[in-house]
């Protein structure tokens, strides 16, 4: 009983955060805060289900190859998505109209110190 309603829980929640995670990449303004939205919620959601798989088989298999995906996707996507936030931000694409703070702009190669 407490291991279905946990399975449940999970699954939820996964499937909640990755909703959000769909809904910002919709609806956010540009190509950095979409990119937030889906690495961050994203990860989190897919973890959730994940978590929801090793519940529901309990299986020493299942767990430790649920535990190498988790990892993988911790491990992964925040690197993945800095790197091309970075390529992105380098090669010109712009900011949204109302960022306030370009914490890049002192950093990029030929930029003059203010």
């Amino acid at each position: 009983m407490i291991r279905e309603l946990l399975v449940a829980l999970f699954l939820l929640l996964g499937g909640l955060l990755t909703l959000v995670a769909a809904v910002g990449v919709l609806r956010l303004p540009d190509l950095f805060t979409r990119m937030h939205a889906a690495t961050k919620t994203g990860t989190v959601g897919v973890s959730a289900v994940t978590i929801a798989m090793m519940v529901h088989f309990n299986e020493v298999t299942v767990t430790s190859r649920g535990v190498l995906v988790i990892a993988f996707f911790l491990l992964t996507a925040p690197v993945a998505a800095h790197m091309i936030a970075r390529a992105a931000y380098r090669s010109g694409v712009s900011l949204w109209i109302l960022t306030r703070v370009d914490e890049w702009k002192a950093r990029s190669p030929g930029a003059k110190e203010e």
